[in-house]
């Protein structure tokens, strides 16, 4: 099923995948064609850009609220964390080169109707969207590797943000699907691990860290298994 977007954003994409090789994407089980929860690695802009334009169904970003916010905020998020702190460049370059590709990141953030995410209360928020958006039909993607000292071909840690959100989920009566993925930047593939459900989860790890260690270290190998593609 076609992605919910507006018509300028999908002529915006179609533009984009001129120079974007597409990305293949393998199942090792189901297809997620209901509503589900997807965990990927994030490669800089290439995961999230390899889902928007090649993945075939309906999807929504998880995004820290700060790609949600004005041309200021997102210039900001943009130099001093994407740029400078998880990739490691210049400040001052980075403050320079984001002066051209913000106001263009900016338009492109208001296409994909991202969900903010937050560090406060405000997640309340994340999670009340989150679930909405489940029960309208459509998957959500999370990028929850650590990435504070940038992105790592081999993930060292998963953030505990999408157990809140299955937790949340749970609560209210909805359980859906979670899927592993890794995206490998060097064939574009996109590997995707076989449906779990969040009661499987649960029953298997009796604490938070063995199951986010669990997820994390399923995703390296997805990673080592993606080379075959």
């Amino acid at each position: 099923m076609k992605q919910d977007r507006k018509a300028w954003f999908r002529g915006l994409k179609g533009l984009i995948r001129i120079f974007v090789k597409k990305t293949k994407f393998v199942y090792l089980g189901e297809e997620p064609e209901g509503p589900s929860l997807i965990l990927s690695n994030h490669v800089g802009a290439l995961g999230p850009l390899s889902f928007e334009l090649y993945f075939p169904y309906r999807m929504r970003f998880w995004g820290t609220y700060e790609m949600n916010g004005s041309l200021r905020e997102v210039y900001r998020y943009q130099t001093n964390v994407y740029y400078h702190q998880k990739k490691g460049w210049n400040l001052h370059l980075a403050r320079a080169f984001c002066l051209l590709a913000s106001p263009l990141t900016y338009l492109f953030y208001r296409g994909l109707r991202l969900i903010s995410t937050y560090r406060d209360i405000r997640f309340k928020t994340t999670l009340n969207e989150s679930l909405a958006t489940l029960k309208s039909g459509q998957s959500i993607v999370i990028f929850p590797e650590d990435s504070h000292d940038g992105y790592h071909d081999r993930l060292r840690a998963f953030h505990p943000g999408a157990l809140m959100l299955l937790r949340y989920c749970a609560k209210k009566g909805v359980d859906v699907p979670v899927y592993v993925a890794y995206f490998n930047r060097h064939n574009h593939s996109h590997l995707l691990s076989e449906p779990m459900q969040y009661a499987e989860l649960c029953t298997r790890f009796s604490s938070e860290e063995e199951t986010l260690a669990y997820l994390c270290e399923k995703c390296n190998e997805l990673g080592e298994m993606s080379k075959e593609y």
